[in-house]
């Protein structure tokens, strides 16, 4: 069953941005979040540069480059609010490494964005990081794309 997912799509600036919003319709993008909702969502996304997406990177991180996503959860139940922050730059650098589609690639970091938006955090804990992947694999797969590790 997927729940309701109101999202607010949004680009910045950057190189080849018209091929990201082509492959970025909201639709779609709703068809790929929602699966890995637990609750009713209010979800943010904006595409950026690699500079807006280094600084938001060293602001609130304290790493300084650029990275694939990052994820502002404010809520998790019983109403998720979260902002995502993608650099298209670095996704379809990634893409192309990985041989993956951009779409591929996008579905993949837009289900994994949704579920630290609701917790999940591979990074300090292994029992999340497994479950995360196993999470992703399978809604992956209901949504007709390869394991994407």
């Amino acid at each position: 069953m997927h729940l309701k997912l109101d999202l607010v799509l949004q680009f910045g600036r950057f190189p080849n941005a018209a091929a990201h919003r082509a492959v970025l319709r909201k639709a779609r993008v709703v068809s790929w979040m929602e699966p890995a909702l637990k609750h009713p969502a209010e979800i943010a996304v904006r595409v950026v540069g690699e500079d807006e997406a280094q600084a938001l990177n060293l602001q609130y991180r304290g790493r300084d480059y650029p990275t694939n996503v990052l994820t502002f959860d404010y809520a998790r139940e019983p109403w998720v609010s979260a902002d995502l922050v993608l650099c298209g730059p670095v996704v379809e650098r990634e893409a192309r490494e990985q041989r993956k589609t951009l779409e591929e690639h996008y579905a993949h970091l837009l289900v994994h964005g949704t579920l630290h938006a609701q917790g999940y955090d591979h990074e300090t804990n292994e029992r999340d990081a497994l479950e995360m992947e196993v999470l992703e694999i399978l809604l992956l797969g209901s949504l007709g794309f390869s394991n994407p590790y």
